[in-house]
């Protein structure tokens, strides 16, 4: 390991990454990017879609540098922001590249944050911002994200997914009632399509964390913070604390619900298979796939191999 890898908080570098831009070519961009993540010994998942690039990937200092820079070197995406975490190990058990609608899914045809889209607020004003009372402040994430910590004074929608979002401003919000809506997620994406889409709804003045809450843990100081609990990030690592070190949770293999010490602790949990959140409602196939691969795990540590089903986190959502 070189000097510029021996970083305390751990020698893999893990880059969330996305930019929504026209790339009516991305079918074709899956082969080469795939294989400039493979000659770089990358991990992770990328998602290609018309609308633009997202994804989480992991490697050393020198190999996300080579693959940011390869990326780069597209004239499109030259312009790429990126957000960095650091972990012990890799984080990631696979190399992928996938085709997809949607980059992040709201399901809304004619969302188009190229076109329109919220305000940007640098996360050194966001705080300002959130202390308005007249800001209504709303955590566009999943809910199970938003239990494990989110900022003091958001609204949870309590989403099982971003599909609902939509639906849920409907049931919820009036254009001519709520002025302000100031809203964040992970790593930004998620509020690049619900502020588009809000505007779309009529709400005037639309507000978005810049870079997310990673980028605001990275920016704001943690005696300044306003940020209340771990942030659960989608790699095997869970969550991280307000420093982006790797937090306590670990995550249920069956129902892929983050899992604290004291859900470990429960009668209902039993490594891989169940715990609290799910043991009384899973279906029988689902227990049966859970038990299948805990075993297989078990199998692997038992052979001293890593175990490429790891924690199967949930299915990249940012």
């Amino acid at each position: 390991m070189t000097m510029r890898d021996n970083h305390p908080d751990g020698p893999i570098v893990v880059a969330a990454l996305y930019k929504f831009v026209s790339l009516p070519d991305y079918e074709a961009l899956r082969e080469p990017l795939l294989d400039a993540m493979r000659n770089n010994d990358v991990k992770g998942t990328l998602l290609l879609a018309e609308e633009g690039i997202n994804g989480t990937v992991s490697g050393t200092r020198d190999a996300i540098d080579a693959l940011l820079g390869w990326l780069r070197s597209d004239p499109r995406l030259a312009d790429l922001e990126h957000k960095e975490s650091r972990a012990q190990e890799q984080p990631f058990y696979r190399t992928k590249v996938k085709l997809k609608r949607e980059i992040v899914t709201l399901g809304v045809e004619g969302i188009d944050p190229n076109r329109r889209v919220g305000t940007y607020v640098e996360p050194e004003q966001w705080n300002d911002l959130i202390s308005d009372p007249d800001v209504l402040l709303i955590d566009t994430r999943n809910d199970y994200e938003v239990e494990i910590g989110t900022f003091e004074g958001a609204i949870d929608p309590r989403t099982r997914s971003f599909r609902e979002f939509p639906e849920y401003v409907k049931a919820h919000y009036d254009p001519a009632k709520h002025k302000k809506v100031a809203m964040f997620c992970t790593g930004g994406i998620r509020c690049e399509k619900a502020s588009s889409y809000m505007l779309e709804q009529g709400f005037e003045e639309v507000y978005h964390l810049k870079g997310g809450i990673l980028k605001y843990l990275e920016t704001v100081p943690e005696q300044e913070s306003r940020w209340r609990g771990d942030c659960f990030v989608f790699d095997n690592r869970v969550t991280v604390r307000h420093d982006l070190s790797e937090g306590e949770f670990d995550q249920c293999h069956a129902c892929r619900r983050p899992i604290s010490v004291e859900d470990q602790r429960s009668p209902y949990y039993e490594p891989g298979i169940s715990c609290p959140h799910c043991w009384d409602n899973l279906p029988e196939k689902t227990r049966a796939g859970a038990r299948e691969r805990q075993r297989q795990i078990e199998l692997a540590k038992a052979r001293g191999e890593a175990h490429p089903i790891g924690r199967n986190p949930r299915e990249h959502a940012e």
